[in-house]
């Protein structure tokens, strides 16, 4: 039959139409019988984002199986804060903060409670005048805390900020203002308050004692919910605080095992001057020492003066305290000669200590020392800008690390763009003062608005001030650990900063407070020798 006679039959025509029909309706093949099939999810708002990524994640891997749901009514499987299921699928603990310059440091349980129910009283410490500070809040957190505590008192003055204004407006507030923060979202420049004595920041703590715990939980049937509970945690969403992911870096001043101090250790024991803040020093992962003096076997022991030496035996003091990491910036550590130096390095060698701001040579004083742990990766560098040229390291001489800002300050850029955060020590000059030198201002504020995460002062002998850099914290100065200067109250006081890391990020730091006695042995303050003490330095601080 020739082509032009043919004629394609009616029905032919419609095939097409007919295979897709039957196709839709005999299987899961297409997007639109996918969806219908498909359990139906649903996420509550106040959920945490990273669980609600972990779901969208989940439904966009699966979608045969799982689909987003419009509503709650819809949803086979809902989730919440607090869901019913007994195995959460995540857990959110918040932390009650404050700004960084606030003198206290708890808050009761008992007082957060009444505060959400109008009575407010309770929290009234916090802001040091007696009034009742106004809390704070993000949105989800006001959930979080609404599903903890129900609805929250009209007369409860609570302001709803959103995340990004929100540290700002406290501290613009402040001394009237306090907030509640999910762990993750902690700043330097918050002050991290503990509950009833409880810290979000001690990596030991039992959440099952801290009453700050939000669950998000699912309901539905048992097969998808298993499958949202692997997703969660594949993403590491379970929780907002893994101690897996935490870093505990504890830096300390002064310290120079000589003149009166080695006379106490003589008479009381070598680990004498630490027989009270002993537990204290040893609650971290890594313990940062500047240590001023070298060891020498010819060290004839206690004497006055300026020319320091330590005998080899006072070592067991910082093995005591379970030293990491010895800064070597000091101007004193050169004072019995070259050999003492390089005998010095030996013995923190032995013990796996390591070292930086100073050297067996020029090179190795300036190299930064390079720390990852528990997936947080940290550098250290210092210098001293003081010498002079008898203390500094030289091209075959060790010693303490001289100052080349342009070049220190490249460092710091360089390990900021490869995830690495600087932390950045200085040997400045020396006052005796809470207040920093403009000195200091200008070359701690250099290597923080080149990126460093900390910049610390460890040449003071007494505590002074802070500043915060585009929320990058700057201490002037910690003043003495171990060393027997007991001629004023400054001298006598101490700060060691606990600062903590977590999931690559600064995250927090906690001052803990000493005051010497019996020229060699700190001890924790009192509550009102810790108030004076961070009354001073606050108000000597660069806000």
């Amino acid at each position: 039959m020739p082509k032009a006679a043919y004629r394609r039959p009616a029905w032919l025509a419609l095939a097409p139409a007919v295979a897709a029909l039957a196709l839709a309706g005999c299987g899961d093949d297409g997007d639109g019988a996918r969806a219908a099939g498909a359990t139906r999810v649903w996420v509550a708002p106040g959920v945490p984002g990273a669980v609600r990524e972990a779901v969208d994640a989940s439904i966009d891997a699966s979608p045969r199986r799982l689909a987003a749901a419009r509503s709650r009514d819809e949803a086979q499987v809902r989730v919440g804060l607090r869901g019913g299921s007994r195995r959460p699928l995540a857990r959110v603990v918040l932390v009650p903060v404050a700004p960084f310059p606030t003198i206290a440091d708890d808050v009761s349980w008992a007082a957060i409670r009444r505060f959400w129910r109008g009575r407010g009283q309770g929290l009234a410490g916090l802001s040091g005048d007696g009034s009742v500070p106004a809390l704070h809040v993000t949105a989800p957190v006001r959930a979080m805390l609404t599903r903890l505590l129900g609805r929250p008192a009209r007369a409860a003055p609570i302001r709803t900020v959103a995340a990004a204004r929100l540290l700002d407006a406290a501290w613009s507030a402040r001394p009237a203002a306090w907030s509640i923060v999910s762990f993750d979202r902690l700043r330097p420049r918050w002050k991290a308050l503990t509950v009833d004595g409880r810290s979000a920041l001690d990596r030991g703590l039992d959440l099952r004692r801290y009453p700050l715990v939000v669950g998000v939980g699912a309901e539905g049937p048992r097969a998808p919910v298993a499958m949202l509970r692997r997703a969660v945690a594949r993403r590491g969403a379970r929780t907002n605080r893994d101690p897996g992911r935490m870093t505990v870096l504890m830096m300390t001043g002064v310290t120079a095992l000589s003149r009166g101090i080695a006379g106490r250790m003589e008479a009381n024991g070598v680990t004498y001057p630490a027989e009270k803040v002993r537990g204290v020093l040893r609650d971290n992962d890594l313990l940062h020492i500047s240590n001023e003096v070298s060891f020498t076997d010819d060290c004839p022991g206690p004497q006055p003066g300026t020319r320091f030496c330590s005998r080899p035996g006072y070592i067991g003091l910082l093995r005591d305290v379970g030293t990491d990491i010895v800064e070597l910036s000091g101007n004193h550590n050169l004072d019995w000669g070259e050999e003492a130096a390089h005998g010095t390095l030996a013995m923190y060698r032995k013990r796996g200590w390591r070292w930086f701001a100073g050297g067996a040579d020029r090179d190795q004083a300036r190299r930064p020392l390079r720390i990852t742990h528990n997936g947080n990766r940290l550098a250290f560098l210092g210098c001293n800008p003081v010498g002079g040229a008898y203390a500094w390291a030289d091209v075959q001489r060790p010693g303490a690390a001289t100052c080349d800002e342009a070049a220190m300050q490249r460092q710091v850029r360089r390990l900021r763009s490869r995830g690495v955060l600087p932390i950045v020590t200085f040997q400045h000059w020396e006052t005796y003062q809470y207040a920093p030198t403009a000195g200091q201002v200008e070359d701690f504020g250099a290597m923080s608005s080149a990126g460093a995460a900390i910049v610390s002062g460890s040449q003071a002998h007494q505590p002074q001030g802070f500043a915060f850099d585009d929320g990058r914290l700057v201490h002037y100065g910690l003043g003495n650990l171990f060393f027997d200067q007991m001629q004023t109250l400054g001298t006598r006081q101490e700060i060691v900063d606990r600062h903590v890391f977590y999931r690559g990020r600064h995250l927090s730091t906690q001052l803990v407070t000493f005051l010497l006695e019996d020229y060699s042995q700190p001890r924790p303050t009192t509550p009102a020798e810790r108030e004076q003490l961070l009354g001073a330095v606050f108000a000597a601080s660069r806000w």
